[in-house]
């Protein structure tokens, strides 16, 4: 423990103290749930509705530095809520649907919220993600080779999924967690890696085993800026030397490891049939791509957008972009909440990868998933992802954090800010 979170426990009763342990096993549990998401509403939601009403009652605040995570969450489902005056009948899965994605807004909010209040809970979310992401990938691997009787469960098409509905969010999902992985293996001793890089190891082979092609680009995006932003903040030239080596060597073992899954036969032609950057679902008459002009026609017809569902119900397809969906099913305000969450997200996050913060290194995981995913959204739908409600809350808890650490420092005569912090082993 730090000396910083010493000071700041010993300020803190002790039935408070075990309060708040209990409270973060309690979310330790909601967020490890969520790598087990088959239907909706998923055991996560579920349990993250129990925690969210709990921390309702004993402490919840809206807080200036994520007021506008809040306004924009609040914008994005209003918009959802007026497209639905656009449909002739409103049926339960409509209702349904508006209603987890007002449920994910919401869990948004929470995270940020309890960051704000405690930012040493960075590491029981990281820890609880981590965790999750093994689970998922080693039964997503054992269910590809069929390791045992019944494991063909976490596979959909002879592709892994894992504990996931859909390889397409199985993959994605893996990534933070091996992000995660990745910046402490970058620095920390290596003798304190070995477990990390095994764990790494199965994760890059279960994402490999998707065969979604935004996970793969998501991860090596992922992975090249994560490298990058340690190197960048790492001053010393033999710890850069160090840094360069380590992402040779690891680069040579991944690439080891995709060519011992390529030499299965199955693994190959899958591999080969999904490694074309365009599909003939994509090109196609009605295919992906057109799909997304005749949507944006569509929603520049359309204020209120079309209602929810609506697109999947004319084309068959849903339209594989998350800001078309945006201004189709949350019309105009919720297309444009979506575009402004996102951007200034990434904007407030990115001066915080650069500062010598306790968090900094959340702030660097975080903010290179959450672009890859940004960049990823314009191929893809991913308005009822947990994890990117998550990436959210996080990282506008860290932003939240980091603007009172910051106003703190500026008062001469205020008290230092000592808030409970992440670990200094998490720290870059």
């Amino acid at each position: 423990m730090t000396e910083t979170a010493a000071l700041a426990h010993r300020s803190i009763p002790r039935g408070a103290v075990s309060a708040r342990r209990v409270f973060n096993g309690i979310l330790w549990f909601a967020v490890f749930l969520g790598g087990f998401v088959i239907n909706e509403p998923a055991p996560y939601d579920l349990m993250l509705a129990a925690t969210i009403v709990v921390w309702l009652v004993i402490g919840f605040r809206v807080q200036r530095g994520y007021a506008p995570l809040v306004v924009l969450m609040a914008f994005y489902m209003a918009g959802g809520v007026m497209s639905l005056t656009q449909l002739e009948v409103i049926d339960s899965t409509v209702v349904m649907y508006m209603a987890v994605s007002g449920f994910l807004a919401g869990t948004s909010i929470f995270f940020a919220s309890i960051i704000t209040t405690d930012p040493s809970r960075l590491n029981v979310i990281r820890n609880a993600y981590l965790a999750a992401a093994v689970f998922a990938a080693v039964a997503g691997i054992a269910g590809y080779f069929h390791l045992f009787p019944g494991a063909g469960i976490f596979t959909l098409y002879d592709r892994a999924k894992g504990t996931f509905q859909d390889p397409n969010v199985y993959g994605p999902f893996l990534v933070l967690a091996a992000t995660f992985l990745i910046h402490d293996i970058l620095s920390r001793p290596l003798e304190n890696t070995l477990p990390r890089m095994a764990a790494l190891m199965a994760i890059v082979l279960a994402v490999f085993l998707s065969f979604s092609r935004a996970s793969w680009g998501l991860a090596f995006f992922a992975a090249v800026m994560t490298a990058l932003l340690v190197f960048i903040n790492e001053t010393d030239p033999v710890k850069r030397l160090r840094l360069i080596m380590l992402a040779a060597v690891a680069a040579g073992v991944v690439t080891l490891l995709l060519l011992a899954a390529l030499s299965s036969d199955a693994v190959h032609k899958l591999f080969e049939a999904r490694a074309k950057l365009v599909q003939d679902y994509d090109g196609a008459r009605l295919g992906r791509f057109a799909r997304h002009w005749i949507g944006f026609q569509m929603a520049t017809h359309h204020p209120f957008g079309i209602g929810p569902l609506e697109f999947g119900k004319l084309f068959a397809e849903d339209p594989h972009n998350v800001y078309l969906k945006g201004f189709l099913a949350y019309g105009w305000l919720g297309g444009f909440s979506y575009i402004a969450l996102t951007l200034l997200t990434l904007g407030k996050l990115a001066p915080i990868n650069f500062k010598p913060r306790p968090w900094r290194a959340y702030a660097q995981c975080v903010s290179v998933v959450l672009l890859g995913h940004a960049l990823m959204g314009i191929v893809i739908d991913m308005d009822h992802w947990r994890h990117m409600y998550l990436l959210f809350g996080v990282a506008w808890g860290i932003i939240a954090t980091d603007a009172l650490h910051t106003a703190r420092q500026r008062q001469p005569h205020a008290a230092a800010y000592s808030p409970p912090q992440p670990s200094s082993a998490s720290r870059a």
